[in-house]
C-alpha cells in the first residue's frame, strides 16, 4: 500500500496531469477514461471487466429509458432492469458469503461452504452512483448520455472511484461535457488534495497506530486508557474517509470537476441528527433521494415514517459491511434518529451548547465500538472495559503509550474543530499570504512523503467498503 500510494504521487497523478493537458479539449474525457480503467486496474485487473460490464449495461438502460419514456409500464421495467442488475452484482461480491452463512443455519444448507470471491475495490461506490443514473434518466432529473466514452468516464472518474465522495450523474453532467479548467481551479484543487494527503498520512494514520496499540491490551489498560482507545479510532476513521474526500475533491478541481464537500466538521454536532448531516453527506443524500423518499418519507404518518426510517438505517448499516455488527451499527442510529424525531431533539434544544455536544459524542463514540468489532463477544469485552475499573484508571501500559500520543491527540481534536480554517480565511486576504502557503503545501508534501517512506502502516479504511 505504502508503494502503490508512492507511486501514484510521483509517478501516475503527475503523468496523468501531464498527459491530461497535453491532449486535445475534445480528446480529454477519452483520455480520461483509459488512464481511470489503468488507475482501477493496478492491482487486479480482471475488476475492470466488472466495472466495463456495469458501465455498458447502466449506459444502454438510461438509452432505452429516454427512448421509451413515454410507455411507462416498460420504463418502470427498465428502471427495474437496471437497479436489479446493479444489486445484483454488489450482493454478489459483497454480500454472497454472508447470506451463505444465513443459509448455513437452517440444518437443510448445514454443509454448504461458503465461496471465496474477493471484493472489487469501490464496487459499493460506483454501483450507487451507476443505479442513480438509470433512476435520474427515468425520472427526467437528469438527461441521458448519448456518447458512452463520456459516461464511462463518469462511472471510473479516479479520483472518487475507490472511496466516494459518492457522486450523483445529474451533479457533474455538464461539467462532463463543457468544464473549463482554470489555473485557480488547479491550485485550489492542489491545497485540498494536500490537506487530504496531510489528514490521513500525519493524523489517521497515527491515530490508527494507537488504537491497535490499546485495543491489544483492552482488558487491561483501566477505563480511561479504553476511551481513549475509542476516541483514537474516531479519529482515524474521520480522517481516514475525510481525507480521502478532501483528496478526490482536489484530484477533481485539477482536472477541472467540482464535486460536492462529503464531510463538515461532524464531530461539532449537537445531536446524531446533526452528525448524520455532515458525516458521509453524499451516502445520507443517496439514501434519502433514493430510498427513504420513494418510501413515503414523512408524509404518511408517524408509524409509516418510523419504518422507513428502520429501512434506511437498517440498509445504512448493511452498505457498509457484510457483517452483522454494521447492522446493528445502523440501527442503532436508526432508533436513535427516530427519537430525536419523536421527541429527544425538543428536550435537548433546552439544554446548555456542552451538554448537548457531550450526549452527541457519546453516542458516536458507542456508536464507533459496535462498527469496529465485527465480532459481537469481541464488542461486549470492550464495552465492559468501557464501564467499569476492572483495569483500574489507567492500567498496564496504556499512561505510557497515551502520554507518548497526546500531541498527536491534541492535533486531532484541534484538526477536527473549523478554527484553522477560519485562520486561513482571514490570513489568505493579507499581501504575500501565497508564499507562506505554498510553503505550507511544500511542507506538507514533504513531511507526507517522509512518513510514507518510514512507515508501513497506511490502510485505507473505507476501500472495503
Amino acid at each position: 500500500m505504502v508503494f502503490s500510494s508512492l507511486l501514484f504521487l510521483f509517478l501516475y497523478l503527475p503523468l496523468t496531469l501531464l498527459i491530461y493537458y497535453a491532449v486535445p479539449r475534445k480528446f480529454r474525457n477519452l483520455f480520461l477514461f483509459f488512464a481511470n480503467l489503468v488507475f482501477y486496474g493496478w492491482g487486479e485487473p480482471v475488476f475492470v471487466l466488472i466495472m466495463i460490464f456495469s458501465t455498458v449495461s447502466d449506459y444502454v438502460h438510461g438509452y432505452l429509458i429516454d427512448k421509451y419514456r413515454s410507455r411507462k409500464r416498460l420504463a418502470k421495467g427498465l428502471v427495474a432492469s437496471a437497479v436489479i442488475i446493479n444489486l445484483g452484482l454488489l450482493g454478489f461480491f459483497k454480500y454472497a458469503n454472508f447470506f451463505v452463512d444465513l443459509l448455513k443455519q437452517i440444518p437443510l444448507f448445514s454443509t454448504l461452504s461458503a465461496p471465496l470471491i474477493p471484493l472489487p475495490i469501490g464496487i459499493s461506490f460506483y454501483t450507487f452512483q451507476t443505479m442513480s443514473y438509470s433512476i435520474d434518466v427515468y425520472r427526467g432529473e437528469a438527461s441521458v448520455q448519448r456518447n458512452i466514452i463520456t459516461f464511462g468516464t463518469y462511472v471510473a472518474l479516479f479520483p472518487q472511484l475507490i472511496a466516494g465522495p459518492i457522486v450523483r450523474y445529474r451533479d457533474v453532467a455538464e461539467q462532463l461535457e463543457h468544464r473549463r479548467e482554470t489555473l485557480r481551479q488547479f491550485s485550489q484543487g492542489v491545497r485540498l488534495f494536500l490537506v487530504g494527503l496531510s489528514k490521513k498520512v500525519l493524523i489517521a494514520n497515527q491515530m490508527g497506530i494507537l488504537w491497535d496499540k490499546l485495543r491489544a491490551d483492552a482488558a487491561q489498560n483501566g477505563l480511561l486508557g479504553s476511551w481513549v482507545g475509542i476516541l483514537a479510532f474516531s479519529l482515524q476513521i474521520y480522517f481516514d474517509f475525510s481525507g480521502y474526500s478532501d483528496m478526490a475533491r482536489g484530484l477533481g478541481n485539477m482536472l477541472g470537476f467540482e464535486f460536492l464537500k462529503n464531510f463538515d466538521y461532524p464531530y461539532l454536532s449537537k445531536s446524531i441528527t446533526e452528525f448524520w448531516r455532515r458525516w458521509h453527506i453524499s451516502l445520507g443524500t443517496w439514501f434519502r433521494e433514493y430510498v427513504y423518499i420513494p418510501l413515503g418519507g414523512n408524509r404518511k404518518g408517524l408509524p409509516r415514517t418510523v419504518l422507513n426510517l428502520l429501512i434506511v438505517w437498517f440498509l445504512t448499516g448493511l452498505w457498509h459491511g457484510a457483517s452483522w455488527n454494521y447492522v446493528l451499527w445502523g440501527l442503532y442510529f436508526g432508533v436513535i434518529l427516530i427519537l430525536e424525531k419523536v421527541f429527544l431533539l425538543k428536550f435537548l434544544k433546552k439544554l446548555p451548547a456542552f451538554f448537548q455536544h457531550a450526549y452527541a459524542l457519546f453516542l458516536i463514540l458507542i456508536g464507533w465500538v459496535i462498527f469496529y468489532f465485527e465480532s459481537i463477544p469481541d464488542m461486549l469485552a470492550y464495552f465492559s472495559t468501557l464501564f467499569s475499573f476492572q483495569g483500574g484508571l489507567l492500567g498496564g501500559d496504556s499512561g505510557a503509550v497515551i502520554a507518548s500520543y497526546l500531541p498527536l491527540l491534541a492535533a486531532g481534536v484541534f484538526a477536527c474543530l473549523p478554527v484553522a480554517r477560519n485562520l486561513l480565511k482571514k490570513w489568505s486576504a493579507r499581501r504575500g499570504f501565497w508564499i507562506s502557503e505554498t510553503a505550507l503545501c511544500a511542507v506538507s508534501l514533504l513531511l507526507c512523503t517522509a512518513t510514507l517512506v518510514n512507515q508501513s502502516y497506511n490502510p485505507f479504511l473505507y476501500f472495503r467498503f
